[in-house]
């Protein structure tokens, strides 16, 4: 479950006047449960994707992931519910380009201090049609490959949660 109980984010311009990204949000995403967010650009579904996510933290309120409050966690805590708890596919992919397609789905692997398992991420990689294209450098692969490799390379340690940013 994912519990967010009258979250704030706000960011601060060069000239330090705040801007409000989210403002008091509450909602609850039961297990199992699959969910779209949708909103004009700029009306904070991103930073409401990092906050879910753990890549960022609320400025105020509570964030509770699987009963869990991680809204206090720090950093490496963060770090490591991300590794093991959530996959997420980025608005930009976030790719390696001199990285080939398979090297950039073993990533998870490597910071989740686990064996690389080569013959998973290449099943993995097969599971979005990519298989052919494992040893090509990300740079060579037209976009809808690219996001296809993001998406492989979030199922990767079979996360219990999927965050999808704009794919």
């Amino acid at each position: 479950m994912i519990e967010m109980t009258h979250v704030v984010k706000r960011y601060q311009r060069g000239d330090g006047t705040p801007v409000v990204a989210l403002g008091d949000v509450s909602f609850a995403i039961a297990a199992g449960e699959f969910v779209t967010v949708r909103g004009a650009s700029g009306s904070g579904k991103s930073s409401l994707l990092n906050i879910m996510g753990c890549l960022d933290t609320r400025t105020s309120g509570t964030y509770r992931l699987a009963g869990e409050d991680v809204s206090q966690y720090t950093d490496r805590q963060r770090s490591r519910v991300r590794c093991r708890r959530i996959g997420f596919v980025f608005q930009s992919f976030n790719l390696l380009s001199r990285t080939t397609a398979l090297e950039n789905v073993e990533i998870p692997m490597v910071y989740s201090g686990g064996r690389v398992d080569r013959a998973k991420a290449l099943a993995t990689l097969g599971r979005v049609g990519l298989a052919e294209r494992a040893h090509h450098f990300a740079s060579e692969l037209s976009g809808g490959e690219q996001q296809r490799v993001a998406i492989a390379r979030a199922w990767r340690n079979d996360p219990p949660r999927l965050l999808a940013d704009d794919t």
